[in-house]
């Protein structure tokens, strides 16, 4: 059930030096100058902040110096395909990076058959293309066809969007450490990078990895977690927001007044607007009580009948079960005791039929928003698990 970090502690992240109102892109080079014995460098934040060109640009010059290679690593096969990254390296390409780099050997990166290579133009106005490739895509479902594959040179995995707000693949912490096995062998040099956007407090990771405090990180800080009688350390970096070096240009175009676009433009958690309970109810009207156990949350729901009506109202839990041998609890785990439950939708008993059909007539209301974010990623797992898994 996940790893724990035997030591943790927290810093100020160290910000790039910017004028009054003029946003900073994000650079990744000051992290790994600050933590250069880390192996796992976890950053997240706002969206189009240069995450993910920042590590693609410390890919390219550890190749063009050094030789050693890059992965580009995706979730879904979809990710990987031409049409989504036969532009990656575009920024790079239009402001000359790739020129400068390579001293004017190459003026392109071409994206095929899942691997990236150097590109120039002739004098005769034809292509050429590098004989080794300077990175590989891949995607965490199809990394067992390379398992008898060896990357010797790869020496940087970046891990981009790995965070997700429409679900995650069954067991995929483990493809995701199977798919670095396959990479990295017995070597120890292979520094990882994992990029994601605030999109949702739920990720696998999070509990896999013991990052105990990362949903509690504030942007511009940086964590630090070490495992006991290991040398393996995990730095994660909550980059700052836009907003207080005056925004992105492109935040005009989302200033509306929903609070669900701050990720965006802040780079705050992206959490959905839930129902909240506008009427009073007695302790009398609760005909039956109900718990969901997901992640490190406990929630408690309460079955209400009243003379206008039936609903659920659903609130945090912060004391111990009452009744925990008779109480209904909902779960990811197997168990042995006949109240356990797991995956809701499922179930096909009387009490699971009735919250799942509060859930679609909207008759389910919730204490905070957080809460409702808790019941609809445990609704999205229990749909996507399988027995295979």
């Amino acid at each position: 059930m996940g790893t724990t970090a035997t030591m943790w502690k927290s810093t100020q992240a160290r910000q790039a030096s910017k004028l009054p109102g003029k946003f900073k892109f994000y650079d990744v080079h000051k992290l790994l100058k600050a933590y250069p014995d880390c192996y796992y460098y976890v950053i997240f934040g706002e969206r189009s902040n240069g995450k993910t060109y920042s590590s693609l640009l410390y890919a390219l010059e550890q190749y063009v110096s050094t030789g050693n290679q890059f992965a580009y690593l995706r979730r879904y096969a979809e990710d990987i395909r031409p049409k989504n990254l036969s532009n990656l390296f575009s920024g790079h390409i239009d402001n000359g990076v790739v020129t400068k780099l390579t001293k004017g050997e190459w003026d392109n990166i071409i994206y095929s058959r899942s691997k990236f290579y150097f590109e120039r133009t002739k004098e005769d106005g034809s292509r050429e293309t590098s004989e080794t490739p300077c990175g590989y895509a891949f995607d965490l479902n199809s990394m067992e066809h390379y398992k008898s594959t060896s990357f010797p040179r790869i020496t940087t995995v970046i891990f981009d969007e790995f965070m997700s707000r429409s679900g995650y693949l069954p067991n995929e912490f483990i493809l995701f450490t199977n798919s670095l096995s396959t990479i990295i062998r017995h070597r120890n040099n292979v520094k990882i990078l994992m990029l994601g956007n605030t999109v949702n407090k739920s990720c696998p990771y999070f509990l896999e990895m013991g990052l105990r405090h990362i949903k509690d990180q504030q942007p511009g800080t940086v964590d630090v977690y070490q495992y006991s009688q290991t040398q393996l350390m995990v730095v994660c970096e909550y980059t700052g927001s836009a907003a207080k070096s005056g925004g992105k240009a492109s935040d005009v175009y989302f200033a509306f007044d929903n609070p669900e676009l701050q990720m965006i433009t802040s780079g705050a958690w992206e959490i959905g607007i839930y129902p909240h309970l506008d009427t009073k109810y007695r302790p009398k009207d609760v005909i039956q009580h109900f718990f969901i156990e997901y992640e490190d949350e406990l929630l408690h729901g309460e079955v209400v009948v009243t003379d206008d009506g039936d609903f659920i109202f659903l609130h945090a839990k912060t004391t111990e079960i009452k009744d925990p041998d008779n109480d209904i609890v909902y779960t990811t785990r197997p168990s042995t005791k006949w109240n356990y439950r797991m995956c809701l939708t499922k179930q096909s008993d009387k009490l699971s039929k009735y919250i799942l059909s509060c859930l679609r007539e909207n008759k389910i209301f919730y204490s905070t928003n957080e809460v409702g974010e808790v019941l609809r990623n445990y609704v999205m797992w229990s749909d996507q698990y399988s027995i295979k898994n």
